[in-house]
């Protein structure tokens, strides 16, 4: 039996071989008075240098999305791929860079264990930047709770604005995955000590709106409106209440100003790339910051980006969000599947057994691969290819099977062995998808309109991309949106809260069914991030941690050395 060594094992074998940061940044003209190092290997882009290279009219390379799946239990290798591919790229010549999001502690200390690739695709240095990293997530941590603070403040001291303190809408954060904290109650203890008693709870740090808003905001200026028009809740009177009227927003952009600033790092094989911003995909948009992927399109002839989740989340929100908005246009999407996800869509129950050959399973399973296929080639008009991330359990027969049905589709179909390989294992993959960019698609399509009513755009993505056959929605819903068009924000884009566990809304609902119906319960306005969230089903902003979280397992030794970490 062939034992592997963990993921942390081998990043601290590969230290010897990391090039000091300065280097890095040289490969993509950038050069030592435009960083602002954090150490050796990492570095933020100095603000006025971001500035001028976003402004320039160098033109654009081309962008790469990294999709998946709808997930497994297993984990189908987002960003083992993207790492990897980028080092393939680079090792056939092409100029490349990454840009991806930051990991937060909540899964790492709970069932993830990290978030920087794995084998030998990772991203230097995995154990800071699954921790504390440059203090990015603190940062959006501290502004969100001082927003929540001043909130309070001036409800205990006179309350002007005459808020209501049953309809405040503003919740508080930390980057710790904690259940007990959805729903609380504060201002115990008298009202000079504790101010006013009321409901509220807590939400991740990736899912605060603020971290939407630093992923979406292309400079401090556009921060600074996005943070001040923060829907925090309502007056007695029921008129919004935001950020700018509590007098907060100078203060948050100052906390927030060098969070602002993406950060620069390298793969193992010395590809730079960023990792900046880290929304949840399945409450918020799922993607990296706005920043970092411009300013890679400006450096780089070819960056690849990483939705959270399914395409059926980070890379639909990308698309109908952010690329429209910012003309970030996508050349190409790749697909990860695995052989071991299709079995379990397909009906096996044991993660185990999916790894022996099933391959009446395996094609059933295919209809989940078929669905997202299908939306990228019809709905958005964008070529897909489909990356076959190969494990070594893998039988040739599933593997060929795979390839030639994602071909008889109309999609590129390539074997990835990054994990095991590094770029060595991405060059199948690597000509892929130059070949599919080759090709190209013509325009971009979206899957609804700014324009068209709120419960419609609900309906396109519910039918065209989740593959529903109706909407129901519940009365607080109905109420939520009557409210939101009196308030005149129909026009923003959505941003779907489900399961990232199946296509639909429902838990453990595999494959890609068609006859069913999508459950809205409640739709949210985030009027910062500027976008109406649709709440399908149950949707916790702060996870609980599992039977047996990661944390149990990690620790720092009186060596100096880190152990458990991914």
């Amino acid at each position: 039996m062939i034992t592997m060594k963990t993921d942390i094992e081998i990043a601290q074998e590969k230290q010897k071989d990391m090039k000091n940061i300065r280097e890095i940044a040289a490969k993509v003209g950038l050069e030592e008075e435009d960083l602002e190092q954090f150490g050796k290997y990492v570095a933020k882009i100095n603000y006025q240098t971001m500035l001028k290279i976003l402004k320039s009219d160098k033109p654009n390379g081309k962008l790469i999305f990294v999709t998946a799946m709808t997930a497994s239990r297993a984990g189908e290798g987002k960003t083992v791929t993207t790492i990897g591919l980028s080092q393939a790229l680079q090792k056939i010549g092409k100029k490349a860079m990454f840009a991806i999001r930051e990991p937060s502690m909540g899964p790492t200390f709970g069932i993830k264990g990290g978030a920087t690739g794995g084998g030998q695709s990772q991203v230097f240095p995995m154990w800071d930047i699954d921790l504390h990293f440059t203090g990015d997530l603190h940062a959006v941590t501290s502004a969100h709770n001082l927003l929540a603070a001043m909130i309070d403040n001036h409800l205990t001291k006179g309350n002007k604005l005459t808020i209501d303190p049953t309809k405040v809408t503003w919740p508080r954060t930390m980057d710790v995955n904690d259940r007990a904290l959805r729903n609380i109650i504060i201002g115990l203890g008298g009202r000079r000590m504790g101010g006013d008693i009321r409901n509220t709870g807590f939400v991740i740090t990736a899912a605060s709106e603020i971290m939407a808003i630093l992923a979406l905001s292309a400079d401090v200026a556009e921060l600074r409106e996005r943070l001040g028009n923060i829907l925090v809740g309502y007056t007695y009177e029921d008129k919004a209440v935001y950020a700018k009227d509590l007098k907060a927003v100078g203060a948050m952009v100052l906390i927030l100003k060098d969070a602002i600033k993406p950060n620069l790092v390298q793969n193992f094989e010395g590809v730079p790339g960023f990792i900046h911003a880290g929304p949840f995909a399945n409450v918020a948009h799922g993607n990296s910051s706005i920043i970092a992927t411009k300013l890679a399109l400006k450096l780089a002839d070819y960056t690849l980006t990483e939705g959270g989740f399914a395409a059926d989340l980070g890379f639909e929100k990308f698309v109908d969000i952010v690329a429209r908005q910012y003309n970030t246009l996508p050349s190409t999407v790749v697909l990860v599947v695995t052989a071991r996800a299709l079995k379990l869509h397909g009906g096996i129950k044991s993660l185990d057994e999916a790894k022996n050959v099933h391959m009446e399973e395996l094609a059933k399973g295919f209809t989940n691969v078929e669905k997202h296929l299908d939306n990228m080639l019809n709905i958005f008009n964008i070529p897909p290819v489909v990356a076959i991330n190969r494990f070594p359990f893998d039988s040739d027969e599933e593997i060929d099977w795979i390839k030639n049905k994602c071909e008889e589709l109309g999609a590129e179909a390539a074997v990835s062995e990054v994990f095991m390989k590094g770029g060595e294992g991405g060059l199948e993959l690597a000509e892929a998808v130059l070949k599919a960019i080759e090709k190209g698609s013509g325009d971009v399509r979206f899957a609804y309109e700014f324009s068209d009513p709120i419960k419609v755009k609900i309906e396109k993505i519910a039918k065209k991309v989740y593959g529903a056959k109706e909407v129901e929605y519940s009365p607080q819903a109905l109420q939520d949106i009557a409210y939101i068009e009196k308030l005149g924000f129909t026009d923003l884009p959505l941003c779907m809260a489900k399961t990232q566990l199946s296509i639909t809304d429902k838990v453990g609902t595999m494959g890609a069914p068609t006859d069913w119906t999508l459950n809205v319960d409640e739709v949210r306005l985030y009027t910062g991030a500027r976008f109406i969230v649709p709440v399908c089903g149950s949707m916790f902003l702060i996870p609980g941690l599992p039977p047996v979280p990661a944390a149990e397992r990690m620790d720092f030794t009186d060596d100096g050395e880190i152990i458990g970490l991914n």
